[in-house]
């Protein structure tokens, strides 16, 4: 399969690059910066493509059978459109150039719940906090974007992994329709779980959840190496 893949140079997208290509698909890795790809193989492109420029993601969905979306913008007070804007314009390129299939990534913070496995400290603070204060441009904006998606008729399937965090390889993840009560998602998990969704239709307009339930952080570790990390 051809694989179109926004977001490619983030943290997941890079991990969902590599897997596809192990997996023997052809990937379109569309990105801003097309030089600091790490990535080089005989069935990778690396097109340099700005989500926000329609004609650029015209020409990266034209090369693509499917779409994967690991768009990701960091979190602050500022409006965020990336998420919607850009969707949109993937979406627009995908009836252009008939395709149908797409899977976004999207989060539990655009619905927060209290998790069975944190106490008073995470559940009544830290996760309003995040959601409703450090997060909100940003969740906001994945809600339009997850709007945009139920709206239309693209067989679409929106991810929502909860916090994200390193680990080497792909554990026993869970992939489940609707909500996935853990807390923590490993980015490799992420990747593994979205590739899976181009063979198999039971998640078609559908929103899932995915979380990882071995090797997960301690809250002060996740906070430390995530949460305080700098970004890329």
């Amino acid at each position: 399969m051809r694989i179109a893949i926004f977001g490619a140079n983030g943290p997941t997208g890079r991990l969902l690059t590599r897997q596809a290509i192990d997996a023997g698909h052809h990937v379109t890795a569309a990105t801003r910066n097309p030089d600091s790809f790490p990535l080089r193989h005989g069935r990778l492109d690396v097109i340099g493509a700005d989500v926000l420029d329609q004609d650029a993601v015209d020409a990266v969905v034209a090369r693509g059978d499917a779409v994967l979306s690991a768009l990701g913008v960091p979190a602050g007070k500022e409006p965020i459109t990336t998420y919607s804007r850009g969707t949109a314009n993937i979406a627009a390129a995908m009836h252009r150039h008939r395709l149908r299939r797409i899977a976004v990534i999207s989060s539990t913070g655009v619905e927060p719940q209290p998790y069975a496995d944190a106490g008073f400290l995470f559940n009544r603070l830290l996760l309003p906090y995040v959601t409703n204060v450090l997060g909100k441009s940003l969740y906001d904006d994945m809600r339009r974007m997850e709007a945009l998606l139920r709206d239309d008729d693209l067989d679409w399937t929106i991810v929502r992994p909860s916090g994200l965090y390193h680990l080497p390889s792909v554990t026993d993840y869970t992939l489940v329709e609707g909500r996935a009560d853990g807390r923590y998602t490993a980015r490799v998990d992420l990747a593994a779980g979205m590739l899976s969704l181009l063979d198999d239709d039971r998640y078609v307009r559908k929103t899932v959840g995915v979380i990882t339930t071995a090797d997960n952080p301690t809250l002060p570790q996740w906070i430390r190496r995530e949460a305080l990390a700098k970004r890329e």
